[in-house]
């Protein structure tokens, strides 16, 4: 673990702000927003046309957001199956359907509760989903 009750974890994308990449209070484990940046704050799922635009992937980032959270998780020896909560934030909800294709692919019906809502930004303008999650510590 990297600290007793929560800290930021080397080599991971760097909190933008004063907070850990999770938080323990016994018996939970609480993850923080949880994006698809990367340790070299690139995001995953942004595509640079040739004509300067700008494509961006909702099941790329759903996929990389939720391996994100797997690998706070596993600093505390924990997995995706440890979840009891997750809350998942989307800046558009026309990408709900390509957010809940790759959700499927990491859960079922059995996985943990769970919470979608639309916001109107993230800290990123190429971030289109942040998730925070809860964990259960094992025994």
């Amino acid at each position: 673990m990297s600290g007793e009750d929560g800290g930021v974890i080397e080599g991971r994308a760097v909190p933008l702000g004063a907070y850990p990449h999770y938080k323990i209070a016994r018996p939970f484990v609480f993850v923080s927003g949880t994006s698809a940046r990367r340790p070299d704050n690139s995001i995953a799922g942004v595509h640079l046309n040739d004509d300067g635009t700008i494509e961006l992937d909702i099941r790329r980032q759903t996929r990389a957001v939720l391996t994100n959270v797997g690998e706070v998780l596993a600093s505390c020896g924990l997995g995706l199956e440890d979840l009891v909560e997750v809350s998942s934030f989307l800046v558009n909800m026309d990408d709900f359907p390509g957010y809940n294709e790759v959700y499927g692919e990491f859960f079922d019906a059995s996985g943990p509760a769970r919470t979608t809502v639309a916001v109107h930004q993230l800290p990123h303008p190429h971030l289109l989903i942040e998730v925070k999650a809860v964990a259960r510590l094992r025994e």
